[in-house]
């Protein structure tokens, strides 16, 4: 990469073309955002082909959906979600250890798989003309005082004003801003899950209950129509990539769960009994993601997982990086490219870093010993009655973006 800045007019001048890298969740949204803004925006993805039917759930928290909604893409996640009005907290034993909620004023947690998410917004992404195109691998990028230039493993290149990494926790661009910027750490969880499409448990109305078992991490929700989700974090001292953990195969992860759950009084084994082989997700290691020193570098920028990778026991993973992706776009609206990356890590890098911090302690709540077990279930419901869970998480929620203030 070579940089060339020393043209102050080419810093002050308008952003009116950006490239996108990466077109998972985080990408499309900053497209759109982008166009929304007033700027031309195309989205590279590595992969050839779409990423349709591939990943597990997760929870849209309110302030991810007023992310949307600041860009009208907000009834997307509430056509496809199952409302979840509540979080239950339960011990190996069943014991109820505590119940919270965003506050009644803030709109419910939307349950999504991700497959669906992903088809939503990238159908939405084409509908307003965002081009998306795939089976292009960054391998580098050239930045000078009039542009960037995006080269890719095809051959092929792209210019533009500005570039955006939102390729992911294994992110190129990162590597480009920063060539020593820290990599994901294992967080001592292998991650599995499942659909049900008819469950004999009875609904759960609206709770999603997470289960702190005696040997690992259960989550579950049943729906009113029966169907269900559930989702395990199982510990795992050795770090494993996904592909490692997809070789042991369905049946000896079905048993090794089996196993771990055995002692437990909460609906594990009925609901992993209930999930035929070619159902389980096997969706691989947990990450913790050091915080980023560098988001920006020239021309570049990150957002998303590339930028603040939360691990999914934040239930903020895809929110905050909603967030990211429209609080960029209005960074970059209103002022020239340096001054836009400089306000939108000021807004953000507090913010993130804080929710990561909570999703790392939540983590390592899951894979409590013995001794640290039995002190987080006696100390747990009385941490909550000491202090409203759902107002102690208010902030978390109440985050919204003002589309139309400008930003200095």
């Amino acid at each position: 990469m070579s940089l060339n800045e020393g043209d102050p007019s080419a810093r002050t001048a308008p952003v009116r073309t950006a490239l996108v890298i990466g077109g998972g969740l985080a990408g499309p949204v900053a497209a759109m955002a982008l166009r929304q803004a007033g700027i031309e925006a195309a989205v590279y993805e590595a992969y050839d082909s779409t990423a349709d039917g591939a990943g597990g759930g997760m929870t849209i928290a309110p302030n991810g959906q007023n992310a949307l909604d600041a860009i009208g893409a907000g009834d997307l996640v509430r056509a496809i979600g199952t409302p979840v009005t509540a979080m239950g907290l339960r011990s190996w034993t069943g014991k109820h250890l505590a119940r919270f909620a965003p506050p009644s004023r803030f709109p419910c947690q939307q349950f999504v798989w991700r497959a669906d998410l992903y088809r939503a917004l990238y159908d939405e992404a084409a509908r307003r003309s965002v081009p998306v195109h795939h089976g292009k691998r960054l391998t580098g990028v050239t930045d000078t005082a009039s542009g960037v230039t995006a080269h890719f493993a095809d051959g092929t290149r792209a210019d533009a004003d500005v570039l955006i990494g939102a390729d992911g926790i294994r992110s190129t661009v990162r590597s480009l801003i920063d060539p020593a910027a820290p990599r994901p750490n294992h967080a001592g969880l292998v991650c599995f899950g499942a659909r049900l499409d008819d469950c004999a448990l009875p609904s759960t109305q609206g709770v999603m209950y997470l289960c702190f078992g005696k040997r690992a991490f259960f989550g579950y929700q049943v729906f009113d129509d029966s169907s269900a989700v559930w989702f395990a974090n199982l510990p795992h001292r050795l770090p494993m990539t996904v592909a490692e953990a997809r070789a042991i195969g369905a049946g000896e992860w079905t048993r090794t769960l089996r196993a771990a759950f055995a002692d437990d009084r909460i609906p594990a084994l009925e609901m992993i009994g209930a999930t035929a082989a070619d159902q389980l997700l096997i969706t691989g290691p947990m990450e913790n993601m050091p915080s980023v020193p560098t988001w920006t570098r020239g021309r570049m920028t990150l957002i998303g997982d590339a930028a603040h990778a939360a691990s999914s026991s934040s239930g903020q993973g895809a929110s905050i990086a909603f967030e990211s992706a429209v609080e960029l776009a209005r960074c970059l609206r209103d002022l020239p490219y340096d001054e836009a990356f400089t306000a939108y890590e000021r807004l953000r890098r507090p913010r993130v870093e804080r929710i990561i911090q909570l999703g790392a302690r939540t983590n390592s709540n899951k894979s409590a010993g013995p001794v640290g077990r039995v002190l987080r279930d006696l100390m747990l419901p009385l941490v909550m009655k000491m202090a409203d869970p759902s107002q102690k998480s208010a902030w978390q929620y109440e985050y919204g973006i003002e589309w139309g203030e400008r930003v200095g």
